[in-house]
């Protein structure tokens, strides 16, 4: 399988930290791409016309695209439902805990795209990007014991606040939220996201 993948891309980071807790990520033919908002990538568009990653190409030509697509892919064929769980109440639970770390990614990577514009950059932008990802966060703080046991959604969150501290660092998610911040850090030293830390290369 080949992963069209970049290690600056959180929701790429997320499929990789699944494919690590699987036990699969050596299965997996990593290239390196640069996708942006602004400029099409001929390599990716021939995969995936939307232009994004992560995408990922199986032995058979298949191509799979976005990283929940990508992650419930691994866990169906490679895991035992343990990432995706199929019994609810706690299904849903998960999927929740994974459109939040989902959506702070999302804010990240849209509050970047923001932040390029340099003095043209909308401060009503940027402000209501902080406090929407300040919201969520205060929500993970109460109720961070559904973060366990290991899901789908704790990996989601996870590496979402390991791309706030990647690329916003200065914000302080860590203030006020002493049981979230407690749990990343326990989080942060599993083998999936110490092999999969964010590197800024292009």
């Amino acid at each position: 399988m080949k992963l069209l993948w970049s290690s600056r891309s959180p929701f790429a980071r997320k499929v990789m930290v699944a494919a690590h807790e699987l036990g699969i990520a050596d299965r997996l033919t990593l290239e390196r791409v640069n996708v942006t908002a602004r400029e099409t990538n001929a390599e990716v568009m021939r995969a995936n016309p939307l232009n994004k990653i992560p995408t990922l190409i199986l032995d058979d030509g298949t191509v799979l695209i976005d990283s929940p697509v990508i992650a419930a892919y691994f866990d169906d064929a490679f895991g035992r439902g343990e990432l995706f769980p199929r019994e609810t109440p706690r299904r849903w639970q998960v999927a929740r805990l994974h459109a939040f770390g989902d959506g702070i990614m999302a804010f990240n990577v849209a509050r970047l795209g923001e932040q390029s514009r340099g003095e043209h950059a909308s401060d009503a932008f940027m402000s209501a990007f902080i406090a929407k990802t300040g919201a969520t966060l205060d929500v993970l703080e109460a109720e961070t014991e559904n973060l366990a046991p290991l899901s789908i959604g704790s990996i989601a969150v996870a590496v979402a606040l390991a791309h706030l501290d990647f690329r916003f660092a200065a914000d302080g998610w860590r203030e006020r939220r002493p049981k979230l911040a407690e749990w990343h850090a326990r989080f942060a030293e599993r083998p999936s996201m110490q092999a999969t830390i964010h590197k800024e290369v292009y």
